[in-house]
């Protein structure tokens, strides 16, 4: 059963923390992923909000599947054109800043008992494949400062970034070659610019270690959701899946849309979950 391995990015219910966890307990999920607590990103927490947060979860019965940092969501060149995507509260820094913020993730993983960091591969350049040898080598740093703490670092594909694919963060990982560096799997992401299921699926079915799910692929029928689903169970996956629901419905709020697609997974896969 997937629904002892579900849980949710506490922000997509609500910005307040507190109601967050609360409605999160409430409907029976299970861990929970955290990126922006009361407004705040994760890595401007001070130490004694990070102690808070990790009181809450625990008193709820919940545990941190995850720091949803956005470690390596800057410019590698910031003299060049990129892409922007959602920053959800971190300010614009350098990629030095970047490796004091990695530090930090690292150290706030250990206080809050998680293994994973959530990670990113820079703003996306005009012409990525240019510049993937150097992409490389700070994955390949990053890695090794993770490997040397016993943390393993989360590689997602977003589209705003160079590793905006599943082939092309499949190749990073790939090159990387760690142990402390593996996919953080999003068919939703892949699933707006490509084909998530097979193909997506397809270039890193052996590199993921961590899923996320979004309202809009739930919401798009049977297809390509179940059989993404099925192929998970028939490969194995025995790790954790995490609603990013991205949406609020017409006159309604996150919590509301984070609802919904509970209702829609307990729908869909109601076998799975009795």
């Amino acid at each position: 059963m997937f629904w002892d391995r579900l849980g949710v990015i506490t922000d997509e219910v609500s910005i307040d923390f507190l109601e967050a966890l609360d409605w999160i307990s409430h409907n029976g999920l299970k861990h929970v992923e955290i990126r922006m607590v009361d407004g705040i990103n994760v890595m401007e927490l001070d130490d004694d909000k990070m102690d808070r947060v990790f009181q809450e979860v625990q008193r709820r019965g919940l545990f941190i599947s995850a720091i949803s940092s956005p470690i390596f969501k800057c410019h590698l060149d910031p003299t060049r054109p990129t892409a922007i995507g959602d920053q959800f509260g971190n300010r614009a820094q350098t990629v030095e800043a970047h490796y004091d913020m990695l530090h930090k993730a690292i150290q706030m993983a250990k206080k809050w008992g998680t293994t994973y960091i959530r990670i990113f591969s820079f703003w996306r350049e005009q012409e990525p494949e240019q510049y993937l040898g150097e992409i490389i080598t700070h994955l390949r740093q990053a890695a090794a400062m993770a490997m040397a703490e016993g943390i393993i670092l989360l590689l997602e594909n977003e589209h705003a970034c160079n590793g905006g694919y599943a082939k092309e963060v499949a190749c990073m990982v790939h090159e990387v070659n760690s142990t402390a560096l593996k996919v953080l799997w999003d068919p939703g992401n892949e699933e707006r610019w490509s084909s998530s299921f097979p193909e997506g699926y397809g270039y890193v079915r052996d590199l993921y270690v961590h899923f996320h799910l979004k309202h809009w692929y739930v919401a798009l029928g049977d297809e390509p959701l179940n059989s993404q689903m099925a192929a998970l169970k028939q490969d194995g996956y025995t790790g954790l899946y995490t609603i990013e629901t991205h949406f609020a419905p017409k006159g309604g709020s996150k919590m509301d849309g984070t609802r919904i697609t509970l209702e829609l997974l307990r729908e869909r896969f109601k076998e799975e979950w009795a």
